[in-house]
């Protein structure tokens, strides 16, 4: 039976670091990426859901469904150890790689949307803006023509 407690509060201080890590993850997107408080909320949310799933499964995989008190003891410590030894390193590594992988994915944008750039420019705008600038100077021929011929007019008329 004890043999049976000691193994149950192992799975449960893994479950602790389990939940660090969860946590930390969270923390790490926080960090990483600018996030809206709707988004926060909803990350809260999602973490709470998967620690409660994670809680539950073990406690009926591993004991029944029932609570114990060392299993909230092997949760937080767990929990403590994590944070206290390995959290820090976790997060700082993490962001690092993240933080990387968002500058060569931006510069990959940049190598891409170059040519897209170019292309619209050459193709789509510069067209664009020869046809109005002929436009507008078909309409102040147009209007010229028309002015001329209106003083015309009045010439004739007095």
């Amino acid at each position: 039976m004890a043999g049976n407690q000691a193994y149950i509060f192992i799975i449960f201080t893994l479950n602790g670091v389990f939940i660090g890590l969860l946590f930390d993850f969270f923390r790490i997107l926080r960090k990483s990426f600018k996030t809206k408080d709707l988004v926060t909320y909803i990350e809260d949310v999602i973490f709470w859901i998967l620690t409660g799933i994670s809680i539950i499964y073990s406690m009926c995989v591993y004991c029944n469904g029932e609570i114990r008190f060392f299993m909230v003891l092997g949760i937080i410590i767990g929990i403590a150890l994590y944070m206290l030894t390995i959290s820090n390193y976790v997060i700082k590594i993490f962001v690092s790689i993240i933080l990387f992988l968002k500058k060569i994915l931006e510069k990959l944008i940049k190598i891409v949307i170059f040519p897209v750039k170019i292309i619209v420019k050459k193709v789509i705008l510069n067209p664009i803006s020869i046809i109005c600038i002929n436009l507008s100077k078909l309409k102040m021929s147009f209007l010229s023509k028309k002015r001329k011929n209106m003083e015309k007019n009045l010439k004739n008329v007095s």
